[in-house]
């Protein structure tokens, strides 16, 4: 990918005061209860650069891009997933890809979203509206990705992932998803989480039974009302993070009563694995007429873009 850098110097002193781009990810009620905090500050003003977007776009390819970035902690093994949203809205959807070594990567399918009037609120359901939440799923041994959709309205990305977990995967989840930008469309802050029930295996059940008693569901279902209650005063995130906060205080302080631990610390990028040299490839291995076309007639150099990064790679004709 050819990286972008950022040039708005008071954007960039703001950036390197916040803590690092990254993901915690943290469980808690003994096992009961998962989830991961991203901090995605760097990584969404990296998706801004990349497509040259706007401030309509940057919120909605910026949240799609957390949400598959959440998704990273909850895949098996060496995985790869796309999330897709297929709308005839404006925006006409997304296409994310996520990799468990920690990469995202992805596109708005349409990069310039007609905006007729000024914005009041950033209700998503004017350019996004009803449409295919689909999420394709492939490892390293598959021949082909598995896919799984659901029906979504989509006002709310953080709610339609959810819906999908809840529908697709019969696994309760729950997503905070947040975008600040300041009043002159910077974006200063920005973050997201996920709290995930875990499938019950037999208990503390240390009893040997499978099954839980009536008085463990019941108190499972308490826990349940109680964690969400916690996660719903979950404040911003991208103001969280905006003015400086960090994740022990967020994590320790929003969910004490559960005894959260912080698992594991990893990175998440926006990347991509196009390179100049990959191009080069593809088009020596295009047909024999084709390239002697391409070596004749040019352009020269020839101008090649990748639309999952933004990336554009100029190669001189001499090369191939």
């Amino acid at each position: 990918m050819n990286k972008i850098e950022l040039e708005d110097k008071k954007l960039k002193k703001h950036i390197d005061s916040l803590v690092k781009d990254e993901m915690c990810i943290f469980v808690m009620a003994e096992g009961r209860l998962r989830g991961a905090l991203f901090h995605g500050t760097r990584f969404v003003n990296q998706i801004k650069l990349q497509h040259n977007l706007g401030i309509l776009e940057s919120m909605i390819l910026g949240q799609a891009g957390i949400a598959a970035a959440l998704m990273i902690p909850m895949m098996k093994g060496e995985e790869h997933i796309t999330l897709k949203y297929e709308t005839e809205s404006p925006a006409k959807g997304f296409s994310l890809e996520a990799d468990s070594q920690g990469y995202v990567r992805g596109f708005l399918y349409n990069e310039h979203i007609p905006v007729e009037k000024a914005l009041e609120s950033w209700d998503l359901k004017p350019f996004l509206g009803e449409g295919i939440l689909s999420v394709s799923t492939l490892h390293k041994e598959d021949k082909e990705p598995f896919t799984s959709s659901v029906h979504v309205d989509s006002s709310n990305i953080a709610k339609d992932l959810a819906w999908y977990y809840n529908q697709s995967e019969q696994i309760s989840t729950a997503f905070n998803i947040s975008v600040q930008m300041d009043k002159n469309a910077r974006i200063v802050g920005a973050g997201g989480m996920f709290l995930q029930v875990m499938p019950e295996t037999g208990g503390k059940r240390g009893s040997g039974s499978a099954k839980s008693s009536s008085s463990d569901k019941i108190s499972d279902e308490e826990l349940l009302s109680r964690a969400e209650l916690a996660f719903k005063t979950c404040p911003s995130l991208g103001q969280w993070f905006s003015e400086k906060g960090n994740f022990e205080d967020l994590i320790y302080g929003l969910f004490r009563e559960f005894s959260p631990s912080i698992a594991v610390r990893r990175n998440i990028v926006y990347d991509c694995p196009c390179s100049k040299e990959r191009f080069i490839q593809y088009i020596k291995n295009l047909p024999k007429t084709e390239l002697e076309d391409i070596k004749k007639n040019g352009p020269d150099p020839l101008e090649l873009y990748c639309r999952n990064c933004g990336s554009t790679y100029k190669i001189p004709i001499s090369q191939l």
